[in-house]
């Protein structure tokens, strides 16, 4: 049986550093897994990251319990497809692992699903476990409230994997440091989807108006539209400019307007 997983690097929540993707982490965990148990016999780990071979952050999968991490040498903005879809073609693997999207870049979880349709396999998302192994894979899926349902598959299968699979292991600093990482040379292919877009640094939803449930239409209308005490200000006759600076004012302040239309000029508030 030969298990091939796919791992991307991630990016840590507080800090930014690069470090190992959690979900393909698990993947990874379960990879090892399926390797130790001979109860379905003996199986092969191909572990592939599309990606800079330098980055030091590939070392906590070796450190995991790999022996050897192959490396497609995609160049950052590339699209990593077709590289992996080449690479996954000549091995012929019967499970492909991965995590459900990865945590930096685009991150839209298409990889899965272009690779399934690539490589003509069979896919079920969610995975939290694996129940059996043999001419077809029993998956345990993740479903909503903690709700879980065995799906059967034909091989080769790629199995995204769900926050609800097991823990992945502690890596280890010996086996990071003895395990082989072995660049590819691939061939460039830019991203399409990333080339039309636009891209700008985020900021923050605007915020909702809460509305209020249960009573009559006619008492939710008019707490939505009553005012309370010591909310607002009354104007008595503004001037136009005044009217649409306290407007302005009111919108910036409740989150309605972003930090960007906030430093425009007052002559853009009219």
């Amino acid at each position: 049986m030969r298990i091939a997983v796919l791992l991307s690097l991630g990016q840590h929540p507080a800090n930014g550093r690069a470090r190992r993707a959690e979900l393909d982490a698990k993947a990874l965990e379960l990879a090892l897994g399926l390797a130790v148990d001979l109860t379905w016999g003996p199986s092969e780990i191909h572990a592939v990251h599309a990606g800079d071979p330098s980055a030091d952050a590939l070392r906590d999968y070796l450190g995991m319990g790999l022996h050897r991490l192959h490396v497609l040498d995609v160049a950052h903005g590339d699209d990593p497809v077709p590289a992996l879809k080449a690479h996954l073609e000549a091995i012929r693997p019967d499970i492909v692992l991965t995590g459900l999207r990865a945590e930096v870049g685009e991150g839209s979880g298409m990889v899965p699903y272009l690779l399934a349709e690539a490589l003509g396999a069979s896919l079920v998302a969610d995975v939290a476990g694996i129940v059996s192994l043999g001419d077809e894979v029993t998956v345990l899926q993740a479903l909503p409230r903690g709700r879980r349902r065995q799906v059967t598959l034909r091989l080769p299968a790629v199995l995204p994997v769900n926050a609800a699979a097991p823990e992945p292991r502690a890596p280890a600093f010996a086996r990071a440091r003895r395990g082989i990482i072995e660049p590819h040379a691939v061939e460039s292919v830019a991203d399409g989807f990333l080339t039309m877009c636009e891209t700008e640094p985020w900021r923050a939803r605007p915020k909702r108006m809460g509305l209020p449930t249960g009573a009559s239409a006619a008492q939710r209308m008019k707490a939505m539209t009553e005012a309370r005490a010591g909310d607002g200000q009354v104007m008595v006759r503004p001037t136009p400019d005044e009217a649409a600076a306290a407007l302005y004012d009111y919108l910036v302040a409740h989150r309605f307007l972003g930090p960007e239309e906030d430093s425009r000029s007052t002559d853009t508030k009219k």
